[in-house]
């Protein structure tokens, strides 16, 4: 088996955030942008997990790579768990990022600091050309800022502020984010998995 390692994401800031942590795996990783058009994969699951295990498996089958999927949104406990898996289009399919933030400040506009938390959470999916597929979580506890705080980051991150920190996700580097993160966490667990695939332990 060739040692290459697809993640499966047009998401810059995702794709950037992966490669930085799993830069040191002796593993060749490439990109949807390394390989011939693959059709778009409807993520119609009811869970994190679901849509992970959906986008990795498709991915493999179709590009014949071992792949690497991770789905991941903000869960906010005064909203009952919205925005959830609908993280990415929480202001319409056409929103971006900005109008996300917006919409979240505007539902949370009369909800108290103590009642603010929230949660990340990623599920991350590594499955083989075969369908062999394995899903890991990772979460990070925190809260919901007044105002969006930093530049860095993508998504959420100018209005999330981790457990224990003062500072946003976007106000962190991007290697004081990655020790932390919800994505950083489940692609820790990942790397054993993915050593595991290709037989390097």
């Amino acid at each position: 088996m060739s040692k290459i390692l697809l993640l499966a994401t047009r998401n810059q800031g995702k794709k950037k955030e992966m490669q930085q942590i799993l830069k040191d795996l002796p593993v060749e990783i490439i990109t949807l942008e390394d390989i011939d058009e693959l059709p778009e994969i409807i993520e119609d699951g009811a869970t994190f997990v679901e849509n992970a295990s959906k986008k990795a498996q498709q991915t493999a089958a179709l590009s014949g790579y071992t792949s690497l999927a991770d789905d991941s949104g903000l869960v906010v406990d005064a909203l009952d768990g919205k925005p959830g898996i609908y993280s990415a289009r929480f202001a319409g399919e056409e929103a971006d990022d900005n109008k996300n933030n917006e919409k979240l400040l505007f539902m949370l506009k009369n909800i108290e600091t103590a009642k603010r938390t929230a949660r990340f959470i990623c599920a991350v999916a590594v499955s083989d050309p075969t369908g062999h597929t394995r899903v890991v979580t990772g979460e990070c506890e925190g809260k919901i800022a007044w105002e969006k705080k930093g530049t860095g980051g993508f998504g959420y991150d100018p209005l999330f502020v981790p457990a224990g920190r003062e500072e946003s996700f976007a106000q962190l580097t991007p290697e004081e984010k990655n020790s932390i993160s919800h994505r950083a966490r489940a692609l820790k667990k990942a790397r054993t998995i993915i050593e595991e695939l290709f037989e390097m332990i």
